[in-house]
């Protein structure tokens, strides 16, 4: 008898690669960057662009900060990696280390890159068109003479409404990003658009695309059939079975009663692995049983290690079993669903946990 007692977690490497290349394709003329800030959404930077250098032929990487862009340059050794928060005194040495690319998004970034220039680096410069977060606004653009606007390499920005194909937001900035781009920086590249800009069309791809989430397989683009191939497989081992009698409670603060008798299946995962707290009594979880594939409902609250599912009617599942609860059937985005939330949080909480078992598949 095999039995488990933690969480196992399956990446393919291969979907992340696969996912790239359809989206490469989709963007086909400009540069097609793997965003992999977060330890790639919790997947792990470096198996994610090791995995993209060697067998994708991508040179381009994006990361939130300096830390990860260093951490990730062994397995990349000529790649550009650009770090969107910027340069400054907690990692100006990792800039110059790992030879990265600070994103200056406002003038005293600016100026501070002036004062610690890195040679043979030409940072980018983030302008602001709508979302309202990082970038230089227009009166700060205006402040830079023509020599300020030679020390850069790249022109970007980011969209604030790209899961919504015909949202006005969408046309304000590429209109604004158009704008700014022509005036202040004409010959330099640009980069609009992250991986829900791609699916906008040719108009938003300009130079370089930003491919994050939807290289993860989550739908960016709901507007439409979901295209890429799901990265991960989340399972979880019984623990226990027990009967819940009619009348009794179940789990932190009795929020569920039977009303019948029950069979209970205990799971070990909880809010400790990174399942969201809000699954609480509406959680899904699938077994095999009988060969088929049966839904399990999370009953009570989520706790920190386990979850106690539903699954009376269910004669076949034993204690060993594995409970799926992310899969190709059911994904981060139906996850993010029923926790009121997005997958992009689902996948970023799921993939920092230490204790699950990870195993990589290419």
């Amino acid at each position: 008898m095999t039995l488990l007692t933690r969480p196992v977690l399956e990446i393919s490497l291969a979907a992340v690669l696969a996912n790239y290349q359809e989206l490469q394709k989709l963007a086909a003329g400009s540069v097609a960057a793997a965003v992999v800030k977060d330890d790639a959404y919790g997947l792990g930077a470096e198996k994610v662009a090791a995995y993209l250098y060697r067998h994708g032929n991508c040179r381009s990487f994006f990361v939130a900060h300096a830390v990860e862009g260093a951490k990730i340059r062994p397995f990349v050794p000529d790649a550009q990696i650009y770090v969107l928060q910027g340069m400054g005194d907690d990692n100006l040495e990792l800039f110059a280390a790992a030879g990265l690319t600070p994103v200056v998004s406002c003038l005293p970034q600016f100026e501070y890159w002036k004062q610690h220039r890195i040679k043979g680096v030409k940072p980018v410069i983030h302008v602001e068109t709508g979302l309202n977060r990082l970038g230089f606004r227009e009166k700060d653009l205006q402040q830079l003479d023509q020599t300020d606007c030679r020390e850069f390499g790249m022109v970007m920005s980011h969209l604030a409404c790209a899961d919504v194909q015909g949202h006005f937001m969408n046309a304000r900035q590429l209109e604004e990003f158009t704008r700014l781009h022509r005036t202040y920086f004409p010959e330099l590249p640009g980069s609009l658009s992250a991986s829900d800009g791609v699916f906008l069309g040719t108009e938003f791809h300009f130079d370089m695309v930003r491919l994050g989430a939807a290289m993860y397989g989550i739908n960016t683009a709901p507007y439409r059939r979901n295209i890429m191939r799901p990265v991960i497989r989340l399972t979880a081992p019984v623990l226990q079975l027990a009967d819940l009698p009619e009348g009794d409670f179940v789990g932190y603060s009795a929020t569920y009663r039977a009303n019948s008798p029950r069979r209970l299946a205990i799971v070990s995962a909880g809010y400790g692995d990174g399942l969201p707290r809000s699954l609480s009594n509406v959680g899904k979880v699938y077994f095999v049983n009988g060969g088929k594939r049966c839904e399990g409902r999370v009953l009570g609250r989520v706790s920190m290690d386990n979850l106690i599912v539903d699954i009376t009617g269910l004669e076949d599942v034993q204690v060993g079993d594995m409970a799926i609860l992310l899969d190709e059937e059911y994904t981060l985005d139906d996850m993010g669903r029923d926790a009121g939330t997005i997958a992009y949080e689902v996948l970023s909480r799921l993939g920092k946990n230490p204790r699950f078992d990870r195993r990589y598949k290419e």
